[in-house]
């Protein structure tokens, strides 16, 4: 039987990190590029404007257009969704990716401007907009992984996520090159929930603290590990029409979601929202519907709603109804697909959930075909921004015209491009 997704071990409350400081340039506010290269700081989770919260009767009975699809539009049609590329392509990513190496900057400096793609740079700028405003998804294919090195690949793909927005902090140590990779950590040992992307468990349908977010296959594991995304909009439809309750729930602003120990001073180790918001549109008609979901940020926090001192409400049955149900739904109309080595997927995160199965490493040792080495599985992740001024969904944020909008950001913790999990 597959694991509730309600069921979450119980860990005990951690305490507050001490603030590090401001790292700025004295006297003028600026960030400090021998710190932040590019000059941004990733802005982090927060709760939404309560003025631009709206009730269940503000939102549409059903949405229609191109981010409104079905799995059986594209499931036996990959010609519509993925993107082999040519040698010609995988030529131009190369020597992008060896031009910067030989710049000798740093990893996090990098940008449009220092990764030049005279044919591939068009083709992103047009397709950023489809992930954006469409379909929200494409699946790349070809990355030279096991020719390249570990260095090339990480810089091949930093560089073509330059085209699509502006990398994100996605933890408290500032990593902006991110590895799904199971470490075999111990729940127990830690004061805070595990973030599961460091684990072979199973991942439910949820999206990421970014506009985009992106996934380069390294390696494969043994079994599992395989990718299921969703249209919202498809689902927000669905619910409608056999569970409006389930909608109306989560449009309530009573979610609370776990920073799962990663905040800054001043902070709360948690944050509220709704799971279905509005874009913050003048005109009603132009406002679409926005998610931001996390299951496993939800069903952690029953450390702060037990015993008399309790300081959030614990989970209400129409929530662990809503939960359920929109858990068994998306699984419903989702598209499956397997992530090679050298698979690139992009997805929005405004309209798009995905999941992942639980999945089996290879065991030490094993070889392949050839006689070599079995990798264990790795897949490096993207968290990109794509801001208002350049194309982004108006959100109902206070940062939402910020360049680097949402993320983790632990105070002024700098950026980190490690190449490998840690």
């Amino acid at each position: 039987m597959s694991p509730s997704i309600l069921s979450s071990p119980s860990t005990q409350p951690g305490g507050v990190s001490k603030p590090t400081g401001p790292v700025v340039d004295q006297p003028t506010g600026i960030l400090d590029r021998s710190v932040f290269p590019d000059g941004l700081r990733t802005s982090g989770q927060h709760s939404p404007i309560p003025a631009l919260i709206h009730p269940y009767e503000s939102f549409p009975k059903e949405i229609t257009g191109p981010t409104v699809w079905k799995p059986e539009d594209y499931q036996t049609h990959p010609d519509r969704w993925t993107h082999p590329f040519s040698p010609e392509e995988i030529a131009e990513l190369g020597q992008a990716a060896d031009h910067f190496i030989a710049s000798q900057a740093p990893l996090t400096a990098i940008a449009k401007e220092l990764f030049p793609l005279p044919t591939l740079g068009p083709f992103f700028h047009k397709l950023k907009r489809e992930i954006i405003d469409g379909r929200g998804f494409i699946l790349f294919k070809g990355i030279p992984v096991n020719e390249w090195s570990n260095l090339k690949c990480a810089v091949a793909y930093l560089g073509l996520g330059t085209y699509f927005g502006y990398f994100l902090s996605q933890n408290a140590k500032g990593h902006i090159l991110g590895h799904v990779q199971n470490l075999g950590e111990d729940q127990s040992k830690s004061a805070h929930p595990i973030r599961i992307y460091r684990t072979n468990k199973r991942q439910f349908f949820h999206t990421d603290s970014s506009d985009i977010v992106g996934l380069l296959c390294m390696a494969k594991a043994e079994s599992g590990g395989e990718s299921d995304i969703a249209s919202t909009h498809h689902i927000f439809n669905t619910l409608q029409r056999e569970h409006p309750d389930v909608v109306e729930t989560f449009t309530k602003n009573n979610w609370y979601f776990d920073r799962k120990g990663e905040w800054s001073e001043g902070e709360e180790p948690y944050y509220k929202m709704p799971v279905f918001m509005l874009e913050n549109e003048e005109d009603p008609l132009k406002r679409r519907v926005y998610a931001r979901y996390d299951p496993m940020g939800v069903t952690t926090l029953a450390r702060y709603n037990q015993g008399p001192e309790a300081i959030i409400p614990p989970l209400s049955a129409e929530q662990k109804h809503a939960i359920e149900v929109f858990e068994e739904t998306a699984g419903r109309l989702a598209l499956h697909m397997v992530l090679n080595p050298g698979d690139i997927q992009l997805l929005a995160n405004s309209h798009v959930f995905h999941a992942r199965t639980a999945y089996t490493d290879w065991p030490q040792g094993a070889v392949d075909e050839q006689g070599r080495p079995r990798k264990q599985r790795q897949l490096m992740r993207l968290w990109l921004a794509t801001p208002e001024d350049e194309g982004g969904w108006k959100l109902p944020f206070a940062d939402s015209k910020e360049k680097k909008r949402g993320g983790v950001q632990r105070d002024d913790t700098p950026p980190h491009c490690p190449l490998g999990a840690e």
